[in-house]
């Protein structure tokens, strides 16, 4: 079975983590996407190691690790597009393309002739989708705008980190590049809308993504317990703003996180640990009044799980339907069961390493499938035969534009 998008061709002028995670997505469904890199240099990320991917004889390659989790099922193609001859043959890619993503800062790529209007005047019905810190508009539009900024400006290191009066209160950054993963993710859906119009009106557009404008909108019901409230939320830790119990629990030899969401998994845990009058206890009978009393309930479920080790909870209290989990390492959780079971690490061929392993995507289609048949490219694996193919160059006009240094 062939991916969803198996007819769709993609150009992909974008580095880092946000633009190349939104076309490894739309890789993943099975569309063509031709990455172009700086001659010499490729992606920034491909310098952003240690690690390094090891070849076939356990040598370092110097493929770094970040590059290789954001850029599977490309084509890399290096071009000077600060040459005239660069930049036309970005032109004659677009032309025979459906979509165009870009991460410049706003107004670069128009100074050069590729901005959106001058793509649109010879392809009307190209996608062209713009990724920036802060968008093409607004007072800090020209400003550069970088995942760790974007977590603080947009509130999300406010509700991350310990409570204030807690040993160690403080903001913290999330351990991932959120701002920059889920701006890739909204580009995607982004791009898949505007397919869609295109496909009923023959017309494409220009998607103008943020980096603050999707952490914004990814608050979600923290930004909503603030407009309903009118009071801004602070920092809680490990535990939930709007829910109890729901948080980790120490246990004889470790931890776990008990999650429950509701009066009926309550009333069971406690029947479970032999104190069913807690769950008539007028401080505990709602989850409104245990998310009041939560510091005295979270005191007494603690001296009952504490006495048992972690494996004892995590077997039994799902039996009850009552939601527990470990806190896992990564090497754990590749080893958990249910995700070795959903298939989450995938194996692909390299040309270095022979082979290496990736994240699989999440998504599971009962009638299309993920393509997982091109590892990341090394830099300029494919630049030949991109300019062959698609645009019919000869094997001496190839060699005359990498002797002008213009791929």
């Amino acid at each position: 079975m062939a991916g969803p998008l198996t007819d769709i061709r993609v150009i992909d002028l974008s580095r880092v983590m946000a633009g190349p995670w939104c076309t490894q997505l739309l890789a993943d469904l099975g569309a063509e996407v031709i990455k172009i890199e700086r001659r010499e240099i490729g992606d920034d990320t491909r310098q952003w190691g240690p690690p390094w991917l090891k070849d076939t004889d356990g040598n370092e390659t110097r493929e770094a690790a970040y590059y290789l989790s954001a850029n599977r099922g490309k084509q890399s193609l290096t071009l000077d597009i600060g040459t005239d001859e660069g930049r036309q043959i970005v032109r004659d890619l677009a032309a025979a393309s459906d979509v165009f993503i870009e991460n410049f800062k706003v107004g670069d790529l128009a100074d050069k002739g590729l901005g959106y209007d001058d793509l649109a005047a010879i392809n009307p019905g190209i996608i062209y989708c713009s990724i920036t810190g802060f968008g093409q508009t607004g007072p800090r539009a020209t400003q550069a705008g970088y995942d760790y900024l974007i977590q603080g400006m947009a509130g999300l290191m406010s509700i991350t980190g310990v409570a204030d009066g807690d040993p160690g209160a403080g903001p913290q950054r999330v351990g991932l590049a959120v701002s920059d993963l889920t701006t890739g993710m909204y580009s995607t859906i982004g791009i898949l809308a505007a397919l869609n119009h295109r496909e009923k009106t023959g017309e494409g557009q220009h998607i103008d993504m943020a980096l603050l404008d999707t952490q914004v909108g990814w608050l979600a019901n923290q930004a909503q317990n603030y407009f309903t409230s009118g009071s801004p939320p602070v920092r809680t830790g490990a535990w939930h703003p709007n829910v109890a119990p729901y948080q980790p629990f120490k246990t004889s030899d470790g931890h776990v996180i008990i999650a429950i969401g509701n009066d009926g998994q309550f009333r069971r845990f406690c029947k479970y640990v032999d104190q069913e009058e807690l769950a008539d206890d007028a401080r505990f009978q709602t989850n409104s009044d245990r998310v009041q009393n939560r510091g005295a309930l979270a005191d007494i479920m603690q001296g009952h799980i504490e006495k048992r080790a972690s494996h004892h909870w995590m077997e039994e209290l799902p039996k009850i339907a009552v939601p527990c989990g470990p806190i896992n390492t990564m090497d754990q959780v590749f080893a958990e069961p249910q995700v070795v079971a959903r298939e989450m690490k995938a194996e692909l061929a390299h040309p270095l390493a022979g082979t290496m392993a990736v994240v699989a995507n999440p998504l599971k289609f009962s009638k299309t499938q993920i393509e997982y048949d091109k590892a990341p490219p090394t830099l300029g694996q494919h630049t030949d035969a991109v300019l062959s193919r698609i645009l019919g160059l000869s094997g001496e006009e190839i060699a005359r534009l990498r002797k002008s240094e213009i791929i």
